[in-house]
């Protein structure tokens, strides 16, 4: 079971982006900077989150770029200057990953577990049984799961999600309710 408390900085965050820290375009994409919109509360609980875990990783879906409804650089883009405002309010993001592929099976798309991989062969102190992964979608709670990670489920799009739910360890409403509960730093 999963002990907030207890996180230190040894555990590693893994955080889905669209629905978690921004708020999703429904049945779309966000296709430049100008459309992303951080969810209130997001960017002080980023800032609680630096205190608390040893690294911050976002793992995103992006079917817009495999669609080529947008380049690699606009979505890098997107990233850099929600980055940078990141920092700019005293958090910090150790490394994005993402997967564009159309494929469901392909390995790096969530649920499969290879951004997960991928991140622990870049930062190989990552111990997946330290690790938190927050979502807002079940397939982010398997990708946690598949990873041998706890799973965070957030409500922001999928309020009325049933549970107990045998991919969820803990829900919450939003990512600053995830971070409240969070040990003092």
């Amino acid at each position: 079971m999963l002990n907030l408390q207890h996180i230190d900085s040894a555990w590693t965050l893994f955080l889905d982006r669209d629905g978690v820290i921004n708020e999703e375009k429904e049945d779309s994409y966000i296709f430049h900077y100008g459309e992303f919109r951080f969810y209130e509360g997001a960017l002080e609980a980023l800032q609680r989150f630096a205190e608390v875990f040893g690294h911050i990783v976002i793992v995103t879906n992006q079917r817009g770029v495999g669609k080529g409804l947008m380049t690699v650089a606009d979505l890098q883009n997107i990233h850099d200057q929600m980055v940078g405002a990141i920092i700019a309010r005293g958090g910090r993001i150790d490394r994005i990953y993402f997967a564009d592929s159309l494929d469901n099976a392909h390995p790096l798309r969530k649920p499969q577990p290879g951004m997960a991989h991928a991140a622990q062969k870049d930062l190989p102190a990552i111990d997946f049984t330290k690790c938190v992964m927050v979502g807002n979608n079940i397939s982010d709670m398997e990708f946690g799961r598949n990873a041998g990670m706890y799973t965070v489920f957030l409500r922001t799009t999928s309020p009325d999600q049933p549970l107990p739910h045998v991919s969820i360890d803990m829900a919450f409403n939003s990512l600053y309710d995830f971070a409240k509960h969070l040990r003092p730093a």
